[in-house]
């Protein structure tokens, strides 16, 4: 049997050394059923990769939307989670920049082409060719996983393993949805879940005022975003005290549109910030008018990584995180996906 550390134990030969190259993994085998929980070889890394010993890695609503089948055509047998915390292990060929034992981040961007019109202008989020962690390449449910070393980031000391994994898709999308609002100085959150929770942390270090979104008569997610700095909190379904400049939207509902823009003043913003939302209903005309904008948030770059990774210990970021065995993966998104989530659950190998 390995060693507790993975490891195998002393005095076997080098061939049964090979043999037990395993690691544990939960692995979406069909979509719309739980992860199984599986023993597989542990990966090596290719060209310009890096394998990571995975310490952290947090449970993300756009894991959920894989599992439960909203995104289309993911990599067969998947396994899903992509902000992953990690220490390298071991350094494919043609790698510069990173040494065993270096901490490191692999995000949601996993690869891009690097020469289609969208990477040339910075916009390598847009890339066609794009591919991504724990959809279409295997994410970090695991106790191992490869990434390309191009999309790794260094890890700030000022987090432990826990408290940084939620910084790698939380906290970057969250980031780019706020750059993306603009100076609103009013800004509208709606759904407090693990983004909401560090936006808004980042939004009153900036000086904006918070006003916070949730579902309808959950207080103790209102009281949450109130202990973060938001001067306002309510249902969904309410109007905020004064108009907003801008909103953000988390909760992937798109019933909130309409109610975003009737929320935003003349000229606000509504971004829309998850990869996938549900219908957006008619609205009328009227409420879109004077220059009101809706515009959506398509994955990162890895400017926003590093622009955020920065600020993060200035602010400083706090996350509330919750640890829980990988092999509780299944129990971590039925949570998630009920609701049952104050910040962010992070899975721990």
């Amino acid at each position: 049997e390995p060693g507790a550390a993975g490891e195998p134990l002393p005095g076997y030969p080098a061939a049964r050394r090979e043999i037990m190259a395993t690691m544990r993994a939960m692995v979406l085998e069909r979509a719309g059923r739980p992860l199984a929980l599986r023993c597989l070889p542990v990966p090596e890394p290719g060209s310009g990769q890096l394998r990571l010993r995975v310490a952290a890695c947090a449970v993300c609503r756009t894991d959920l939307h894989v599992v439960d089948g909203d995104l289309p055509d993911p990599k067969p047998e998947i396994i899903p989670g992509h902000e992953i915390v990690g220490r390298v292990e071991a350094l494919g060929p043609g790698v510069a920049g990173f040494r065993e034992g270096d901490r490191v981040g692999v995000p949601w961007l996993a690869f891009t082409c690097g020469t289609c019109r969208f990477c040339r202008t910075g916009r390598e989020n847009l890339c066609e060719a794009a591919r991504f962690t724990g959809y279409q390449v295997d994410g970090g449910y695991a106790e191992y996983v490869v990434a390309d070393a191009r999309f790794c980031f260094p890890i700030p000391d000022s987090h432990s393993d826990v408290e940084a994994a939620p910084l790698l898709c939380a906290g970057l999308i969250g980031h780019r949805a706020l750059r993306m609002a603009g100076d609103a100085r009013r800004l509208g959150i709606y759904g407090f879940g693990a983004a909401a929770h560090i936006v808004a942390q980042v939004a009153r270090h900036e000086g904006r005022r918070v006003f916070a979104f949730t579902r309808r008569g959950d207080a103790a997610a209102q009281d949450f975003a109130r202990t973060l700095g938001a001067e306002w909190a309510g249902g969904s379904d309410e109007a905020p005290p004064e108009p907003l400049d801008a909103a953000i939207l988390f909760a992937p509902v798109g019933a909130l549109v309409p109610a975003a823009l009737r929320a935003v003043d003349r000229g606000g913003v509504v971004v829309c910030a998850g990869i996938h939302m549900s219908e957006i209903p008619a609205f009328p005309y009227a409420i879109l008018w004077q220059e009101r904008v809706v515009r959506s948030v398509a994955n990162l770059t890895r400017r926003d990584g590093t622009e955020f990774l920065a600020l993060a210990p200035r602010v400083p970021v706090r996350t509330e995180v919750e640890a829980l065995p990988l092999d509780r993966a299944n129990e971590a998104l039925a949570r998630l996906r009920e609701g049952r989530v104050t910040g962010a659950l992070v899975l721990v190998p």
